[in-house]
C-alpha cells in the first residue's frame, strides 16, 4: 500500500478523529475516505452488560427465528410507523 506522509496539523487533526471521515481537495472534489486506526486499547476492560444467568437463559431458549422471518416482522414494524 501506497503511503502519505501529512504535515503536522493535517495530522494532528486526524488524529483527533473518532469516525470516517471524506477527504477532499480545495475545490471540494471527492478524493477519497479516511478511517482513523482503532486503538483496542481503547476499550480494554469493556464486557458486555449482561449476566451470567441471562446468558444461560439465552442458551436454554427454544424459541428461534429464521432470518426470513426477522425480515419480514421488520418489514411490518415499517409499515405500521
Amino acid at each position: 500500500m501506497t503511503r502519505i506522509a501529512l504535515d503536522q496539523l493535517t495530522a494532528e487533526m486526524a488524529r483527533a478523529l473518532s469516525h470516517p471521515v471524506e477527504v477532499c481537495d480545495s475545490r471540494g472534489e471527492l478524493l477519497g475516505r479516511f478511517s482513523p486506526a482503532i486503538d483496542p486499547s481503547d476499550y480494554a476492560g469493556l464486557d458486555p452488560e449482561i449476566s451470567e444467568e441471562e446468558l444461560r437463559r439465552r442458551e436454554q431458549s427454544t424459541e428461534w427465528y429464521t432470518t426470513a422471518e426477522v425480515l419480514d416482522h421488520l418489514a411490518k414494524l415499517e409499515c405500521s410507523e
